[in-house]
């Protein structure tokens, strides 16, 4: 006589059961969250960054035109032709020109990553994008915008209309150009910072279990 075959307990797993990861419970786990929006809403938020920061570059200029140095220039006759030439040449009003447009870009950059990093802790390549256009967009209204309200383009015209041996203000000029791109360049350094300190980790591997499952 044979011994009755019995079958194995039901609460033993099957060999092929083993070895099955463990599926993630609820939204949680899921990849759509650590991978962060799609990238229809990346390409939309970053449209919308690169146009207020655009449109920042009016406040710049203003911010620039009030705030820059004038150059001293004076008009005086020559025969029958009108000359102008600065009025201290030692001066640096021109320097401080283009140093107070750079410390304005650099002052827009930072704050517009710090918002851009409240607004949105993540990165991407459409937000760095984003805050590279945006800033050179911005820079370049600002410029464009302080030259045509500031000080009358035409300094022989002006000179003649003030009169011989009277000071008045040289056009608003950007002499440094790299200057237009301080504000993306702080906005890309700042934002970078933020996020290595404070954006969120991807989780370490080594600190896992087998197949994702937790450290035993």
């Amino acid at each position: 006589m044979t011994a009755p075959l019995t079958p194995p307990p039901p609460h033993e797993p099957s060999p092929h059961q083993a070895w099955q990861a463990p599926q993630p419970a609820g939204p949680a786990g899921g990849a759509h969250e650590q991978d962060g929006p799609g990238m229809k809403t990346e390409v939309r938020e970053a449209a919308v960054i690169t146009a207020a920061m655009a449109l920042g570059g009016v406040l710049l200029g203003l911010l620039w035109l009030w705030l820059a140095p004038r150059v001293p220039l004076v008009g005086d006759v020559s025969g029958k032709n009108w000359i102008v030439y600065i009025k201290d040449t030692e001066g640096e009003q021109a320097i401080g020109v283009d140093g107070t447009f750079t410390l304005l870009a650099l002052a827009f950059g930072a704050v517009s990553a710090v918002v851009v990093f409240l607004l949105r802790r993540r990165g991407g390549v459409p937000l760095v994008v984003a805050l590279t256009v945006g800033g050179v967009l911005g820079s370049l209204l600002a410029w464009r915008v302080g030259v045509w309200l500031g000080p009358e383009k035409d300094v022989l015209a002006h000179a003649r209309a003030v009169g011989k041996g009277v000071t008045f203000p040289a056009p608003l000029k950007l002499g440094a150009k790299g200057a237009l791109l301080a504000w993306s360049v702080a906005a890309l350094l700042v934002h970078l910072g933020l996020a290595a300190l404070f954006g969120p980790r991807d989780p370490d591997p080594y600190q896992e279990g087998p197949y994702g499952a937790p450290p035993a």
